[in-house]
């Protein structure tokens, strides 16, 4: 199954939201919101899509070459820990929308991408004017979808902050909420606190497409716990289903392709991050089904010789982090001081970080997500909508005079949770 050249044509034309037009008048990239992607999923039915964080350019390509393989819709992304304004990567929320559309150009990319802000975290009261400032300018840049996620909060500060801030994210974007930091086996998120927060959302006429919990996963590396708790994210989406929003699963890595299919079976999610082990592979070590990367008899890092980057470009990464008291999954700090100098590795080196990237993700995406031919199912939505925004899912069930800033922090005090030790849990 594949789109017709005038279809796809036809989608380019009309499909690709203001912000893209503008930015890129003449390109082929078909950017779009994330809101086709989660209807696409949704109409094949018990599919993912992939949300590849691109923290490095051989992340990216090897990504889309694997979509385009596989005919599959792909959401690249980064969050604001890994290219905000203090990042650990050299892609960012202002250039990988450049970089993206670069590359869909060159490779011929004929497969819908969306550009997810991931992670735009509120920690505090104080983070809220500076946001108020700064996402305009990332969709400026040319993002196409956004996580507001402001989990850190009290379930009452979390959704007052959403209210906040939505008026900042065009109407067309695709939008993420969250409740729960991701934080493993502590502070699990509930029932009540995910029908807390999309109801008020709800009687505020705000729809978002995809709710990621806590439900037992982490970021970053994790090789003990339980992982994803699939009978607990049943649980929530199938009370969220009068509300039509989707499931987000956050910190796939260290759980196995077999647990991921059956998230993909038995809930409502439509989006799932992979961002650690796709760092891993490109660079060449390791990774296992769980997606952690392999460690040795002393705790480091197995590289695969003559895969990924040079073994002198490794052995010169590993000090750098020994130098900086860099472990385990701060290895991720090396994207930003190592972006120029991999780029700047011979075109065969730089062909296999891509191709090791490009063979897991088109694996999971076609044997793991069942994402494969969601591209055609993504253009078909669009030609249908015949727009860049194909509007809500749902519509206001909620009644706002039972969702006011005062009544939502008298319901709050209601909402029995865990919310987990205080920490940094961010990737």
């Amino acid at each position: 199954m594949k789109t017709l050249s005038s279809d796809f044509s036809k989608a380019v034309s009309v499909g690709r939201p203001p912000n893209i037009q503008k930015l890129f008048p003449n390109s082929k990239a078909l950017i779009v919101s994330g809101k086709f992607i989660d209807l696409a999923m949704i109409k094949k039915g018990n599919s993912i899509c992939m949300a590849a964080n691109g923290r490095n350019a051989f992340v990216i390509r090897g990504a889309l070459k694997a979509a385009q393989r596989a005919n599959s819709a792909l959401i690249i992304e980064i969050a604001r820990s890994e290219g905000g304004a203090s990042a650990y990567c050299a892609v960012n929320y202002w250039n990988i929308a450049r970089i993206v559309d670069a590359f869909c150009n060159e490779l011929k990319i004929t497969i819908p991408v969306v550009l997810h802000a991931d992670h735009y975290g509120i920690k505090s009261k104080d983070d809220i004017p500076g946001a108020k400032v700064e996402i305009p300018t990332i969709f400026e840049a040319g993002i196409t979808s956004i996580a507001i996620d402001a989990s850190h909060l009290p379930d009452d500060q979390n959704l007052l902050t959403n209210l906040e801030l939505n008026s900042l994210i065009p109407k067309w974007s695709g939008l993420e909420t969250e409740i729960g930091e991701i934080k493993g086996k502590l502070g699990l998120s509930t029932k009540d606190e995910a029908l807390f927060l999309i109801q008020g959302l709800n009687a505020h006429d705000i729809f978002p497409n995809w709710i990621a919990l806590n439900n037992g996963t982490v970021h970053g590396l994790e090789a003990s716990g339980k992982g994803i708790q699939v009978d607990l994210t049943r649980e929530i989406h199938k009370a969220l289903e009068p509300y039509l929003v989707s499931g987000a699963q956050h910190g796939t890595s260290g759980n196995s392709s077999k647990r991921i299919m059956e998230i993909a079976e038995r809930t409502n999610t439509t989006k799932a991050n992979v961002a650690t082990a796709l760092q891993m592979i490109s660079w060449g070590l390791e990774v296992n089904d769980d997606g952690n990367a392999a460690l040795d008899s002393n705790g480091n890092f197995i590289k695969v010789h003559d895969q990924g980057v040079t073994e002198d470009i490794w052995a010169k990464m590993v000090a750098y982090a020994d130098e900086q008291g860099w472990k385990g999954g701060n290895f991720k700090k090396l994207n930003l001081p190592f972006e120029n100098k991999l780029l700047g590795l011979t075109e065969n080196i730089r062909q296999r970080m891509e191709t090791r990237v490009e063979s897991f993700v088109y694996n999971m995406l076609v044997n793991v997500f069942n994402a494969q031919d969601t591209a055609d199912v993504a253009i078909e939505t669009i030609l249908e909508a015949n727009s860049f925004d194909p509007g809500p899912k749902t519509k206001r069930i909620e009644n706002p005079a039972e969702w006011t800033p005062e009544k939502i922090i008298e319901r709050a005090t209601f909402i029995e949770s865990d919310k987990g030790p205080e920490g940094d849990f961010e990737d």
